[in-house]
Formats: structure tokens, C-alpha cells, sequence
């Protein structure tokens, strides 16, 4: 039988300690990557939470703003155009709308909601791994 002696260091042992040494190394990279991602979502979480206070404040005086000026503007218009008022005032409301929606989009895709520097080093590591 070829068994190992305590002191003696031959290939099982070389092999032990370097799956070991790469066990250890895997779990201090995952580790590091898992840091990196929480201190991204912190931002991403401080960014959304600032963009929901701006966005609930301006729906609000906005629904106000709308509501007094299209009341207004139906009041004093209501004897010269009568009823086609209201569909300019639905379709000024329309493009609105839309302008909103494509601001809201152009604020998505400048990315600030999302992780572009965990998910670079996660791409990194999958190649290396590959």
C-alpha cells in the first residue's frame, strides 16, 4: 500500500491544499462581487427613492395645475367652441401624457437604475472561467 505519512507531502496533499487554496479563492471572489453588487443597489435604491419623491410631488401639483386650468379654460370657452373644448383640452392632455412616458423612458435607459459595474465583473469573471 502506498499510504501518506503525516510529515510527507506528495501529490494528494499538493492537490488538497490547491483545490483548497481555489475553494477559498472562489469564495473570497464571490464574496467581493457580492459587496460590489450591495453597495450598487444602495445607489440604485438612494436614485429610485429620490426619483419617486420628484415624480409623487409633480403628479400632485401637476393633477392640480390641470384640474383649475382646464376648468377655467372650459369655462371661458364654453360659448365659442362649446363642446369641441373638451377634445382640444383631451388632446393637449395626450401629448402630455406622451412627453411624460418618453421622458420617463430617456431617464431608464441613461442607467441610472441599473448595475453596469457588478454586472461588467461578473461578465469578466464568466470569461475567465470559460
Amino acid at each position: 500500500m502506498d499510504r501518506q505519512q503525516p510529515g510527507n507531502t506528495g501529490p494528494t496533499s499538493g492537490l488538497i491544499i490547491g483545490l483548497a487554496g481555489m475553494a477559498r479563492n472562489f469564495f473570497s471572489l464571490l464574496l467581493c462581487r457580492i459587496e460590489l453588487a450591495a453597495i450598487e443597489l444602495a445607489e440604485v435604491r438612494s436614485n429610485l427613492l429620490k426619483l419617486m419623491a420628484v415624480a409623487v410631488v409633480g403628479a400632485i401639483a401637476a393633477f392640480f395645475a390641470l384640474v383649475f386650468w382646464t376648468g377655467l379654460l372650459v369655462a371661458l370657452t364654453w360659448d365659442a367652441l362649446g363642446w369641441k373644448i373638451l377634445l382640444i383640452i383631451a388632446a393637449a392632455f395626450t401629448a402630455v401624457a406622451i412627453g411624460v412616458l418618453i421622458y420617463a423612458q430617456s431617464m431608464l435607459k441613461n442607467g441610472q437604475l441599473s448595475l453596469p459595474a457588478t454586472l461588467a465583473e461578473l461578465r469578466n469573471d464568466r470569461d475567465a472561467l470559460l
